[in-house]
């Protein structure tokens, strides 16, 4: 899951006489492998370890001599072209935007915040600068809290305050089988709900993030997929899924190594450290579909087999 290199300005606009486009793209996420509170330098943060899917939005420009609209339709994916040129001084020629995504809105796989990195990252192509990450940073702290979409590796990321806490490399990767429940979350209208439990049950917090730490500190993805479930569990408290019960009851009958969700979000499933083999996928997919739901498959992660 690497983010687009920049090209030379020159090599993006070769070809006189064509159309010359741009691109940038960005995964998405299965929702979290943890989150809630966390203590930085002092003062309490809402932190999350992102679970990043093989699954990606594309963002294109196309310079053309057509009168497209200089700036894209989605109102967030153009508020971070209008930062990134008035962060440098720049013009868009005239031209035409167009996109494409295989991550569902408003479910918890940061569909938005993956338009706004894919986007960036195409003006980076386009006028041949190298990539920023700290400008990446400062695009998004200026639209939304976000996910930590924008790295390669797995962090420990302070949604809030655009900051990474730890940073936790890219060794641990998993096979999934997961659904979507039906009904988007507004993340901003739960927070202060999020908080309540957060204060509430602050211990848990704290041992189920010393877990997850660790097992990434020692790359071993067992002990994170056990982390996650007690995470997953957690948030289950305070913004429980419908399935989760179903979901938590089957896991040894299908020898998951873990469950995780999107806690603010509709996601939900189940992490397996190896290749799954044909028969449980069916087993699987006729699971979820007795539960009113039509499962993926998907890699998330890194590394791993």
């Amino acid at each position: 899951m690497s983010a687009l290199s920049g090209l030379p300005a020159a090599a993006v606009r070769a070809g006189a006489g064509t159309a010359r486009t741009a691109s940038g793209v960005c995964n998405g996420t299965l929702g979290e492998l943890f989150q809630g509170p966390v203590t930085y330098q002092g003062t309490d943060a809402i932190g999350i370890v992102s679970f990043p899917v093989d699954r990606y939005a594309w963002a294109y420009f196309t310079e053309d001599d057509g009168d497209g609209d200089p700036l894209p339709a989605l109102p967030k994916a153009a508020q971070s072209a209008r930062l990134f040129l008035r962060r440098y001084g720049l013009r868009l020629p005239r031209g035409r935007w167009s996109r494409h995504s295989e991550l569902d809105i408003g479910v918890g796989m940061a569909s938005s915040t993956a338009d706004i990195v894919a986007t960036v990252r195409s003006l980076f192509q386009f006028f041949g600068l190298p990539y920023d990450q700290d400008v990446m940073i400062d695009i998004l702290s200026g639209i939304e809290r976000a996910d930590s979409v924008f790295l390669d590796e797995f962090a420990l990321y302070l949604s809030d305050r655009h900051r990474v806490a730890e940073r936790l490399g890219a060794s641990v990767g998993f096979h999934t089988c997961f659904v979507v429940e039906s009904g988007p979350v507004d993340t901003r209208a739960v927070t202060p709900l999020l908080l309540e439990h957060y204060g509430a049950h602050r211990d848990a917090y704290q041992a189920c993030l010393d877990e997850v730490l660790a097992a990434f500190r020692a790359g071993d993805p067992t002990g994170v997929a056990r982390a996650a479930t007690t995470s997953a569990a957690l948030s289950q408290r305070v913004l429980p899924k419908a399935t989760y019960e179903a979901v938590a009851a089957g896991r040894g009958r299908f020898g998951a190594d873990g469950i995780f969700v999107a806690h603010t979000g509709g996601v939900i499933g189940y992490l397996f450290t190896g290749r799954l083999a044909r028969r449980r996928m069916d087993e699987l997919s006729a699971f979820f579909r007795d539960l009113g739901h039509q499962c993926s498959f998907a890699w998330g992660g890194y590394g791993g087999a």
